[in-house]
């Protein structure tokens, strides 16, 4: 099976998170090979994912730099949403701009490597907090855009980390934390001065998400295609945009736009 590689795609079903990997026009299921032998093979091609033209280098998992220095997708705003300046009227792609930031934003709590918060469009609930690795999570407040929204996180962000460290994120799960508890005291706090963002307090529950993991390594440690051009071993499990190979980790969404072959035992 061979295509070139889009991140994860995830979805949660029986309780627990169901993963496929895209290769160009394929998509393959990958709960049903954990516990078995895989191989990814890349072929030395690397292709632009927003253009498909061939590149040497890619940018912001996997644009090419034209592309990564154009698209809206790529801006500095996408990282530091408080930053966002669709409304100063120099948003770089106005009609992408409209469809992804000029909607409902939701602000969360998760449990990554740790307690933190984030932001993601309220479609994007919950495939975010898997991409993320959260193992629980819980929306605190919606509102109206995502610059609204990045600019609560920045008041909560005194508080609560707003990075996860993956190599935390992908260990034995964090110690448990009451995220309702905390969603409230935010509010109680915080409350009124989140009003001049139009943030309106959720009463939700907080949501456990279960990966499909059999086996941790011992230590953290990351395999790319930049450093050998094979890798396998036992696909011990998946989690965020990560999948568990032998005694390593590989990914996946950080090698967008490699051509890569995957075979399995």
């Amino acid at each position: 099976m061979k295509g070139i590689v889009l991140k994860l795609r995830s979805e949660i079903k029986r309780s627990k998170v169901q993963y496929s990997i895209p290769l160009g026009e394929l998509n393959i299921d990958l709960n049903p090979l954990i516990g078995k032998e895989i191989k990814l093979e890349h072929s030395g091609n690397i292709f632009c994912i927003d253009t498909g033209k061939s590149i040497t280098k890619s940018y912001n998992n996997g644009y090419s730099y034209e592309s990564f220095i154009s698209k809206a997708s790529c801006d500095s705003c996408i990282v530091s949403p408080e930053k966002c300046h669709y409304h100063l009227g120099t948003c770089r792609e106005p009609k992408w701009g409209e469809n992804h930031c000029m909607r409902p934003h939701i602000v969360y709590l998760s449990l990554t490597s740790g307690v933190k918060v984030g932001i993601t469009r309220k479609t994007q609930i919950p495939t975010r907090w898997i991409d993320q690795g959260a193992v629980i999570a819980r929306s605190i407040y919606e509102v109206p855009n995502r610059l609204a929204a990045g600019l609560v996180e920045t008041e909560l962000k005194n508080e609560f980390a707003d990075k996860t460290n993956w190599r935390k994120m992908l260990g034995q799960y964090p110690e448990q934390q009451d995220l309702e508890k905390i969603a409230k005291s935010i509010d109680k706090k915080y409350g009124q001065t989140f009003e001049q963002f139009q943030a309106k307090f959720l009463e939700e529950k907080t949501e456990e998400i279960k990966f499909p993991i059999q086996n941790y390594p011992e230590k953290i440690k990351s395999l790319n295609f930049d450093k050998q051009s094979c890798i396998e071993g036992t696909l011990h499990g998946i989690k965020g945009q990560y999948l568990y190979i032998g005694e390593h980790v590989f990914n996946v969404r950080r090698h967008q736009g490699y051509e890569v072959t995957l075979s399995h035992s």
